[in-house]
């Protein structure tokens, strides 16, 4: 199955009132295996960059002077995309800014129900912990150490390992087959590895074990199920 995990930066937190996406980070996922194949650009928004914002990414106004209009990239975009679940974290903001640009260049919104929410599947899956992106990858042992700064092209590859995590974990893919006595643990990336069975283990009492449980029992008042047998 065909996924993209993608991430965006902003010049602020509401496209109502006039906010614009800059930047756009994609990664195709297929079975849950990263495939290398990526998307990322900047946009330049043709408005000032707030501090707050620039303090958050580092995209400064004249950084982005030069760069293309969303409308000049949106075809590369949406062929990159095509029709596969869209997965961000907090995905009802990406959401918003993506379909707001979009719209702004006379494109077809992009359906909620392709929305796939790490936010959501976080919560659900550990309720009550923290649940931002670095709190995830601080769970899992994702290593974040490059992340001075949010972007979306980085952003996008490290939420792409934690919704494999959120999904299953990197043990996707692996496979138990049966064959004359043996376990084949077969991965979709690597070898296969044939180990004989374990043969079974014996649990039985010795008859001294046995012994010395009938002497502590003896031992015990009035044990609870004594008062639970019938009368007589």
């Amino acid at each position: 199955m065909r996924e993209i995990v993608f991430d965006t930066e902003t010049t602020g937190l509401n496209p109502a009132t006039g906010d614009r996406m800059v930047e756009i980070g994609c990664i195709e996922i297929v079975n849950r295996v990263e495939t290398g194949r990526t998307f990322h650009a900047y946009f330049n928004p043709d408005r000032d960059m707030p501090f707050e914002a620039q303090e958050v990414h580092g995209l400064s106004s004249l950084f982005l002077s030069d760069k293309p209009r969303f409308s000049e990239t949106v075809d590369e975009l949406l062929e990159f995309i095509g029709d596969a679940p869209l997965v961000a974290h907090n995905a009802g903001f990406d959401f918003g800014f993506l379909n707001n640009e979009l719209h702004l260049c006379g494109r077809s919104s992009i359906a909620m129900n392709r929305m796939v929410d790490t936010l959501a599947l976080a919560r659900t899956k550990h309720p009550g912990a923290k649940h931002s992106l670095d709190a995830l990858c601080m769970r899992f042992g994702i290593d974040r150490s490059h992340r001075v700064k949010h972007g979306a092209l980085l952003d996008a590859q490290l939420l792409a390992q934690v919704y494999v995590e959120l999904t299953g974990g990197r043990q996707i893919g692996l496979g138990l087959v049966a064959d004359s006595g043996t376990v084949a643990v077969a991965q979709s990336a690597g070898p296969v590895t044939t180990r004989e069975p374990r043969p079974a283990r014996l649990h039985a009492a010795l008859p001294e074990e046995l012994e010395r449980h009938r002497a502590f029992i003896a031992k015990l008042v009035n044990p609870l199920w004594e008062r639970l047998l019938p009368a007589g």
